[in-house]
């Protein structure tokens, strides 16, 4: 680990943190933030994976389950306003870190729950936990890294959202298999709280704005003033209609991303006779596999395209959920082991491609005194609709008009497709505007 920079932000220079902090400590950054996302995705996820055994040890239906899987994002969608209002005028760090050791005391008491309120609530609270985690860690690393290097490390941290819900699933099917299904909570939780404590001592609060202002971006302008009055953030953010496109195309990918994350264990016992742990690790490993590698790949990618076209960023993701669609109507539709392995995978590649772009080109817009908030309401949007994925799921497989559930949730998943091919159209559209107001900026 680097030795330690100076950790309070006013003692920074005016172009930090590249003075006086060592030279790949914003990489650090990443690295470390890396972990704590880590746990922050298999903490949620390892619920989805038990399922099943809920389902057989309560008597849960789909749509209780479904209501198990949306009360997280509800929380998480409906605080992330607010967290990142507070993230703008508070430390990151002990926003970020905080909430790691809450959340993760909180996946610790799931596995003492047995009724439907205990799942319900505990959802909730793990919810209120990690919803300020983005908001706060998107907005720090973008004060590292500047347009240069910003889709790069903040898509490498992205990269983590997929181990660990490749890790989440199985370990929580793996301990529901052979031990019990609450000793995966227990082992999630615990080391998330060790995580927390650790990591207090090495991760370090750079300057608002110090990368931007070194990079000599526009954005960077008045970064180093006091906070932005709820009235300018707001103003800040929507200023130009490139964010609520991007905030809408949000919703449409989380929606089909929710599903998966949610029911796709559940679909391959039932539909593929997969056993409980092969299934929380096959539904999983395929999709997120492939996006962690495809990833760092698209953000290098879109760092490149940004420096020779406004828009670069957007393009890529814009390919990602047009190929995508395709995909995740073939997963809903095939009946053959072989072809939804395939479907999966090439669907998890081009979501890599959409989610390398996620806040990066939100940042490109918006100001570093407003990124917090601007994050926080890109959760809220992006999973207050995509919640509805999981319940829709649920309700289609349980009232649909075919005669099983199973053909019912086949043809739930494959309707993702369509809800994709909107959401590319609402990324091209914010590149069009992206690309027409710089173009204005260029010609004053």
């Amino acid at each position: 680990m680097p030795s330690t920079p100076p950790t309070s932000p006013a003692s920074q220079p005016p172009h930090g943190p590249a003075k006086g902090v060592p030279r790949g400590y914003k990489w650090w950054v990443v690295f470390m933030l890396w972990f704590v996302c880590f746990f922050n995705y298999a903490d949620r996820q390892a619920i989805f994976a038990v399922f099943p055994t809920l389902k057989q040890e309560f008597g849960f239906d789909t749509v209780q389950l479904g209501l198990i899987g949306s009360a997280f994002m509800w929380v998480y969608a409906f605080g992330a306003p607010a967290a990142g209002f507070i993230c703008d005028r508070f430390r990151r760090k002990d926003l970020i870190l905080g909430g790691c050791l809450f959340w993760s005391f909180v996946t610790v008491t799931t596995g003492w729950s047995s009724k439907l309120w205990h799942f319900i609530t505990v959802r909730a609270l793990e919810g209120l936990g990690e919803t300020f985690y983005f908001p706060a860690s998107m907005s720090l690393m973008s004060d590292y890294h500047d347009s240069r290097t910003r889709s790069r490390a903040l898509s490498f941290h992205q990269s983590s959202v997929y181990l660990g819900t490749i890790l989440g699933s199985w370990i929580g099917a793996w301990f529901a298999q052979h031990v019990g299904w609450r000793y995966g909570f227990f082992l999630f939780g615990g080391l998330g709280m060790v995580l927390a404590v650790v990591l207090y001592r090495f991760l370090h609060e750079p300057q608002r704005g110090a990368a931007d202002a070194a990079d000599g971006a526009p954005a960077a302008q008045g970064a180093a003033a006091e906070a932005l009055s709820l009235r300018e953030t707001l103003r800040a953010i929507f200023q130009s209609p490139v964010v609520p496109l991007l905030m809408l195309a949000f919703v449409g990918a989380n929606f089909v991303a929710t599903i998966f994350l949610t029911w796709t264990p559940t679909f391959l016992v039932d539909k593929f006779g997969f056993t409980l742990a092969s299934a929380g690790l096959s539904g999983t490993v395929f999709i997120h596999l492939a996006s962690a590698a495809s990833v760092p790949l698209a953000g290098a990618l879109a760092d490149r395209l940004t420096r020779r076209m406004a828009g670069g960023r957007m393009l890529v993701q814009a390919l990602g959920l047009l190929a995508g669609a395709a995909f995740v109507v073939l997963v809903g539709r095939t009946a053959d082991t072989t072809t939804l392995i395939l479907a999966m995978t090439a669907f998890g590649a081009c979501k890599g491609f959409y989610d390398s772009g996620i806040f990066a080109s939100l940042f490109d817009t918006i100001e570093p005194r407003a990124r917090g908030t601007a994050a926080g309401l890109m959760n809220t949007v992006g999973w207050g609709g995509g919640a509805l994925g999981p319940l829709f799921v649920g309700w289609t497989s349980k009232y649909g008009s075919k005669p099983t559930q199973v053909e019912n949730m086949s043809d739930a998943i494959a309707f993702g497709g369509i809800i994709y091919l909107v959401a590319a159209a609402l990324v091209v559209a914010a590149m069009l505007v992206f690309a027409r107001q710089r173009r204005r900026e260029q010609t004053r």
